[in-house]
């Protein structure tokens, strides 16, 4: 939260600790609701609702919607306005099973940048029941999600997303859209799920345990890191490891983990 005042809109204090920032600028709203396209019928599920920016024009659209909020004080005004069509659970978005909500899920969200890593990795579980995802996040974020090899931005993140989905950023948002504003820049992401025959039967711990090995010393050369980690997998090809992690594209790595017969266990989310 930016400053030493919490903001208060609608009645309601912005809590730090829950990291929220309210979206107040109608062009932006506007945007973001455009590019969501919600219709009647469809499974729109929302993560922090907050004060309704988006939820009420979604609903408005949609009929029907769920929204997921962890603070009791807005869980409670969303129940309390009974609004036709609204579905309110209250939980922790990093707790709660997104599969339990059905097939063909569309969820979006102005997501609390503290989490916003973590969640958008809890929400694998799921994706195969997600038409796609739309997601308000920090623009260095949404930067390294989409980032291609040889740039600063480009990483463990990168690799992870990109091969379970295909991402575009939809709009950048500046600071004064929000109350209170964040210290940083924001962007929009869209997200959609790849189809199970490009993901070739790969495991996501498997490519998120290479990933770690390899960009777990990004200035040296993938010798030094990723090198031993192969030898303890046994792996004999031939992958080229005098560069660096990030000059290696996100195919590369697919390719290199399909023939990689090592334990599908995690190594922690993606940094």
């Amino acid at each position: 939260m930016d400053g030493r005042v919490a903001a208060r809109l609608d009645g309601h204090t912005a809590r730090k600790r829950f990291g929220q920032h309210f979206l107040t600028d109608a062009s932006v709203i506007d945007g973001i609701v455009e590019a969501i396209d919600p219709r009647p019928g469809q499974k729109l599920v929302e993560i922090g609702p907050g004060l309704g920016a988006l939820t009420l024009p979604v609903l408005a659209r949609a009929k029907e919607l769920t929204v997921v909020e962890l603070d009791r004080d807005l869980a409670q005004r969303w129940r309390a306005r009974a609004e036709s069509g609204l579905r309110v659970i209250e939980s922790d978005a990093l707790a709660l099973d997104f599969r339990s909500l059905g097939e063909d899920l569309r969820v979006f969200g102005n997501l609390p940048y503290n989490i916003s890593s973590p969640l958008l990795f809890h929400l694998f579980d799921c994706a195969a029941q997600v038409v796609d995802q739309h997601f308000m996040l920090q623009k260095e974020v949404v930067d390294r999600m989409v980032a291609s090899p040889r740039s600063a931005a480009y990483g463990r993140l990168s690799v992870m997303l990109q091969w379970r989905y295909r991402m575009w950023p939809v709009l950048d948002v500046p600071p004064e859209a929000f109350t209170p504003p964040p210290r940083v820049e924001s962007a929009v992401v869209r997200m959609q799920p790849r189809a199970p025959a490009e993901l070739r039967g790969l495991h996501a711990a498997t490519l998120q345990r290479l990933t770690a090995a390899a960009f777990s010393q990004r200035r040296k050369l993938l010798r030094h890191g990723l090198g031993p980690w192969l030898q303890e997998q046994g792996y004999e090809g031939d992958f080229d490891l005098q560069r660096r992690a990030e000059e290696v594209s996100a195919e590369e790595y697919i390719e290199l983990a399909l023939v990689l017969r090592e334990p599908a266990t995690t190594s922690g989310t993606p940094d």
